[in-house]
Parts: C-alpha cells; sequence; structure tokens
C-alpha cells in the first residue's frame, strides 16, 4: 500500500474515530440528563416521605392545635369555629323538611320526606339552578329574592305531586359554604366573600336575616331553623344513618373537617350551655400548619404564588385544587434538566393547566404503554410522543404527591380522634396528653366525602392503609370510615328537623 493509501486509511480511521466518539459523547449527555431526571424523582420521594412516626408527630401536632384553638381566639392556625349546633338528627325526626344549598355559582333547593326511624328518608326531590352572573356582584336583596323565588317555584310544584303539604309553616336548612361567623344555630354574619362573588352591602350582615326577609317579601311561611356549612352537613347525614359518627371530613376541590366537641372543653366559651352537653365544630383544618409537614420547594413555590400565601398551608397539600399543579411543577423543573419530554412546552408553565382529575387518570393509567398519560401529556401540556421511560417517571411523580397527600390527610383525621380520646391513647386535656393505658375502645365512625376520596381509588386506599398504620392493628378495627352523598343538600334539611320543635313538620297529606 503507497503512502497515499495509508493516508487515506489513517484518516478513515481517525474520522471514524471522532464520529464514535461523538455519539459516545451524546450517549453520555443524554445518560447524565436522565440521571438528573431521576435525581428530581429521588429528591421528591425523599422530600416527601411519610413514615409511621412523621405521621404521628402529625396526629400529635394536630390534637394540640385543636386544644389551642378551642382555648382562645386567634390561640392557633385551626379556628375552631363554633356552629351552635349542639343537637344532630338521630332517626326519630318525621315530617317534610326544606334545604337550600349555596356552594358557588350554582345553588340546589331540595325537599326530604322523613320517616320515623333512622336512615328513613322516604324521598327527596331537588332542583338545581345556576346563580346568573350580575347577581354575584349585585346586591343582597337581588341575590336573596333570586334564591327565594327559586323556593317559592319548587314549593308550588306540590300542588302537581300526589302529596301535598299542610299550610303549616315550613322549616328549612340553609348551607351556605362562605367565611361566616356564627352566633346561634340559624344565624351567622358574612366576613368575606369567595368564589367569584362580590355583593359588598352583604359583609357584615346576618345571611339568614337576609334570607328571612327576601322569603317573607315573596309570601312564603318559611323559617329558616339552621346555617350550617357543608361539613357539618355531611356529620349530621352521618349522624342520622349511625350514632356512632363522631366527625365529618370532606376532601375535595378543598377540604374541611368537623366534629362533635364536649361543652365543657370549649374554654374559649366559658359557661357555654347545651342541651346535650356537647356542640359540633367546625375546625377550619385547611389552614392547619405544623413544622412536621413534609413540604418541598414546590409547595413553597405554590404558597407564594397563590392569592393567598401563608394560608390554608394544610389545604394546599392534600386537597384536589392543587394537588395537579404540584405534579406540573415537578414536571416542569424535569423538562428543563432534559429533552426527553421533547420540545419544551410553554403550557407546562401555565399554573393549574394540569387539573387534579387529569392526574390522577395518568395515576391510574394500567395500559401496558401508558396510552392515557401520553394521550393528556400531548392533548393538555403539548408534550408529543414522550417515550414510555418517561411516561413511567410521570406516573411515579403523581404517586408519590397523592401517596403524601392520602397520608397526611390520615393522620388529620386521626388527630380530631386523638382530641377526643377515640384513638386508644385515651386522648388529649388541658393540653397534655393523657396517659397511654389502653382504654375501652368505642366503635367510632367519620362521614366522609368529597371526590378525592370517593373517586379516586388510589388516594382511598392510600388513606385507608395510613389510618390502619396509625392506629394500630388493635385499635384500627373500631374506627370506620363511611362515605356520605349529599351532605351539604339532605344533611341541612335533617340539621332543620333536628332543631324543629316535632310540632314545626310540614305534615304529607295523602290526596285520594
Amino acid at each position: 500500500m503507497g503512502r497515499l493509501g495509508v493516508g487515506l486509511a489513517v484518516g478513515c480511521a481517525m474520522a471514524a474515530c471522532i464520529v464514535a466518539a461523538a455519539m459516545v459523547g451524546k450517549r453520555v449527555s443524554k445518560r447524565r440528563k436522565w440521571l438528573k431526571m431521576v435525581k428530581v424523582l429521588e429528591e421528591l420521594e425523599e422530600s416527601c416521605d411519610t413514615t409511621v412516626f412523621r405521621l404521628k408527630q402529625v396526629v400529635d401536632a394536630m390534637a394540640v392545635e385543636m386544644h389551642a384553638g378551642l382555648a382562645s381566639e386567634g390561640g392557633s392556625k385551626l379556628k375552631m369555629l363554633l356552629t351552635y349546633v349542639d343537637k344532630l338528627p338521630n332517626g326519630s325526626e318525621e315530617g317534610t323538611y326544606y334545604a337550600l344549598d349555596l356552594g358557588g355559582t350554582n345553588f340546589r333547593v331540595l325537599r326530604v320526606h322523613l320517616g320515623d326511624q333512622r336512615s328513613a328518608i322516604l324521598g327527596q326531590d331537588i332542583e338545581r339552578q345556576p346563580i346568573p352572573q350580575h347577581l354575584m356582584t349585585s346586591t343582597s336583596e337581588d341575590l336573596f329574592d333570586f334564591i327565594a323565588s327559586s323556593l317559592k317555584d319548587f314549593i308550588e310544584k306540590e300542588g302537581n305531586d300526589l302529596e301535598q303539604t299542610s299550610p303549616r309553616r315550613r322549616e328549612l336548612g340553609f348551607t351556605f359554604s362562605f367565611p361566616v361567623k356564627q352566633s346561634s344555630v340559624s344565624s351567622g354574619i358574612l366576613m368575606k366573600w369567595t368564589k367569584g362573588f362580590a355583593i359588598e352591602d352583604m359583609i357584615g350582615r346576618d345571611v339568614s336575616e337576609c334570607l328571612q326577609l327576601a322569603l317573607s317579601r315573596k309570601g312564603l311561611d318559611v323559617r329558616v331553623a339552621a346555617l350550617i356549612n357543608d361539613t357539618v352537613g355531611t356529620l349530621a347525614l352521618g349522624h342520622y344513618n349511625d350514632e356512632d359518627t363522631v366527625a365529618a371530613v370532606i376532601i375535595g376541590t378543598g377540604t374541611n373537617a368537623c366534629y362533635l366537641e364536649r361543652a365543657d372543653a370549649i374554654i374559649k366559651c366559658q359557661g357555654l350551655l347545651t342541651t346535650s352537653g356537647s356542640m359540633v365544630v367546625n375546625m377550619e383544618w385547611g389552614n392547619f400548619w405544623s413544622s412536621h409537614l413534609p413540604r418541598t420547594s414546590y409547595d413553597i413555590d405554590l404558597d407564594v404564588a397563590s392569592p393567598n400565601p401563608n394560608d390554608q398551608g394544610f389545604e394546599k397539600m392534600i386537597s384536589g385544587m392543587y394537588l395537579g399543579d404540584i405534579v406540573r411543577r415537578v414536571l416542569l423543573r424535569m423538562s428543563k434538566q432534559s429533552d426527553d419530554f421533547g420540545p419544551s412546552s410553554s403550557k407546562l408553565a401555565i399554573p393549574f393547566v394540569l387539573r387534579t382529575p387529569l392526574m390522577a387518570a395518568m395515576h391510574e393509567d394500567d395500559s401496558p404503554d401508558l396510552s392515557e398519560v401520553a394521550k393528556i401529556l400531548e392533548e393538555v401540556l403539548e408534550l408529543p410522543d414522550v417515550p414510555v421511560k418517561v411516561r413511567k417517571l410521570v406516573v411515579k411523580v403523581c404517586d408519590v404527591i397523592t401517596r403524601r397527600a392520602a397520608r397526611l390527610a390520615a393522620a388529620g383525621i386521626v388527630g380530631i380522634l386523638k382530641k377526643i380520646g377515640r384513638d386508644g391513647s385515651g386522648g388529649i386535656a388541658s393540653g397534655k396528653f393523657r396517659s397511654n393505658r389502653p382504654s375501652r375502645m368505642r366503635r367510632t365512625v367519620v362521614a366522609i366525602e368529597g371526590g378525592l376520596y370517593t373517586s379516586y381509588t388510589t388516594f382511598r386506599e392510600y388513606l385507608n392503609e395510613a389510618m390502619a398504620e396509625i392506629l394500630g392493628e388493635e385499635v384500627s378495627p373500631y374506627v370506620v370510615l363511611r362515605v356520605m352523598e349529599d351532605g351539604s343538600g339532605t344533611g341541612a334539611a335533617l340539621v332543620a328537623a333536628a332543631n324543629s320543635p316535632p310540632e314545626a313538620a310540614a305534615d304529607t297529606v295523602q290526596l285520594q
């Protein structure tokens, strides 16, 4: 071979080496980027860790904060609001009662027919109506006149039914899911509007009085017998079905809890007298906070960007409003570490573009190639052709965030049980935990409502699993989580029934 041939051979070899080196370098670079994404996941798992030891710390913190909130106004992040509901339905109620449920841009009118035995809801009628947009920023008179007119139309239809009510005054429960300072079981002052409402002349006024005046203007002989929020309604419905129900939790778009407390334990209202010796307390537990909560940089960023920074810390970690966006924030960081997600998408940077139901759908995708994950990434986040291995990472992120939320919610529930001595530890009194001597266990039911628990199977399984781990095998069989439906509607009618004199119920007269 001549010099020219040798030169060509050497040149080709060098070129091949360069190409090979480039390819190896590219693979190494790609591998490094992939490992960076994996590291983001590993760091997330570590920072979201919810060991049983940590969950028990959250349990203790919840119980202590509950006591502090009962001891003085402003003594805790938990508001521990008095509802003045000291009598829950027990199954002896009978007759026909009404309910209004105003919790957002829609409201409902209900009529509930009760028998005189537990769980004997003989029937109910429901109508749903949207609130016209202009009424959400109009006047209190305009809003409540519209609601009263709708109730009047609803009642007038009774004449066309097989049954009609006697002319006796009707009793109504009103679920009003806005911040209210309760002054009696049937009255309360509106503190502020949320959910798009902005009727200035309502702030500081008695909500029930505004409704009662509107009912009178429409010629309706209806008394507002109870003013409640949806969580209290869920507790009422639970207690109506099962007298062992002592607490209620809603875990949906938002979250809250209430429970039945001894009147003498409500120290901030010394001398509080109730006929039953107890009262339902609205915890507003979404605002709970403790240093034991496993907070991440994603939680901090979400909180800072929210309209209410440093508020509702617990809610931002466990409720459906926020879980999808926490996942989005993690995926955004991952996408900046690697090009495995494909070309960068501006959609991934939009807050709340990934809703929790979509996150749940990805999490529970059991197809071999995770096709549902691929579909949501492409259609919602504009990330097409994401490889299967990256889809698996996405599912794992959803799992970490969901598991943390469910297990923290479980710790919150056990915290309530600890406060009232239903967790097997003897409870908490005067700010100090009682001894760990085993106490006689009683069957305890917690009513639970909200789509995150009822519709998200994996969330529900994680929560139930954590409850059993925290309580232990000796205690957990005594604690029952029972799903309720429509506490905000049916529950309001039941509270009205329980807090009305027996002769006040609208009797039903069968037409011949």
